[in-house]
């Protein structure tokens, strides 16, 4: 009998075995979860598991750095969920500030970054109030300094960075500032935005030499930054959290303001984070000239 040639078997097979060995190799994306105005990223290769953001934490008023938070800076809010995506790789929320403004926040992740893009828009005859808003990042599982490891709520600063003068400064920064209507906490206003309309804790003497804020991970393998687009300030808080917060600027009757931002997850390679980081937000390089003020 005649023997049936094995060749179309075999290019069957190393097909088959080439496909699975792409499959595999694709990158397992983050995971987005929201309720309760808290926003969760998950992933088995994220250190501590999951990061939650307290999303969105406020929207503020501006002559907020010495007066009350919340009888004059905090505008209030309601948020909801449209729609999340069966992977749960994007989600959709929807804003209802109470001076009319509405935000529609379409967010979405892959394996090493969560994208925000926001839309909002002031539908009334009134300038609005909200002139920044708050996403606040709690870091500190990513840090490897969360409740469970240590009584510390402040061993995450060690761990966590601003840029200054063109170069990463770690935390507690030179000139870091200590007196405020309330403490602890830092904040650098952002190039442009008027020293007396960010949040009244301890306002750093500098303007961040570039838009990032971040940390690294415990076991140092990865690092966490995060900007947006305006924003208004950088802020290292009181409850394990760092914060770039966006810049609304007080909306005109029928003005509309397209916001972005990135929540980077990536491996522990500053070089390659800021090139992402200028790629991403060409616009910053202006914003952070020399002189800038």
């Amino acid at each position: 009998a005649a023997v049936r040639p094995m060749k179309p078997i075999f290019s069957i097979l190393a097909f088959v075995c080439a496909a699975a060995l792409g499959q595999a190799a694709e990158p397992t994306k983050l995971k987005l979860h929201w309720a309760k105005n808290m926003l969760t990223i998950s992933g088995a290769h994220l250190p501590g598991k999951e990061m939650k953001i307290h999303y969105l934490e406020a929207y503020c008023r501006d002559n907020s750095q010495t007066t009350n938070w919340g009888r004059h800076t905090v505008v209030g809010h309601k948020t909801r969920l449209l729609s999340r995506t069966g992977d749960g790789s994007q989600l959709r929320l929807h804003c209802d500030v109470n001076d009319g403004v509405t935000v529609e926040h379409v967010i979405t992740a892959t394996h090493d970054e969560v994208d925000f893009r926001l839309t909002a828009h002031n539908p009334t005859t009134r300038r609005s109030e909200a002139h920044w808003a708050q996403p606040c990042i709690r870091v500190g599982k990513f840090t490897g300094t969360g409740a469970d490891a240590t009584a510390d709520k402040y061993a995450y600063i060690k761990k966590s960075f601003v840029y200054l003068d063109g170069q990463r400064a770690m935390m507690p920064t030179q000139g870091w500032a200590t007196e405020a209507r309330y403490i602890p906490g830092q904040v650098w206003a952002g190039p442009g935005v008027p020293r007396a309309d960010v949040n009244p804790r301890p306002l750093h003497p500098a303007v961040p030499g570039n838009g990032l804020i971040g940390c690294f991970s415990g076991d140092g393998s990865m690092i966490f930054a995060t900007a947006f687009e305006p924003y208004q300030e950088l802020f290292q808080g009181v409850i394990r959290c760092l914060h770039s917060d966006f810049r609304l600027g007080g909306l005109a009757p029928g003005e509309t303001l397209e916001i972005t931002g990135k929540i980077y997850l990536v491996k522990n390679d500053e070089a390659a984070l800021l090139k992402r980081y200028h790629k991403d937000f060409p616009t910053h390089k202006a914003l952070h000239r020399p002189g800038k003020k």
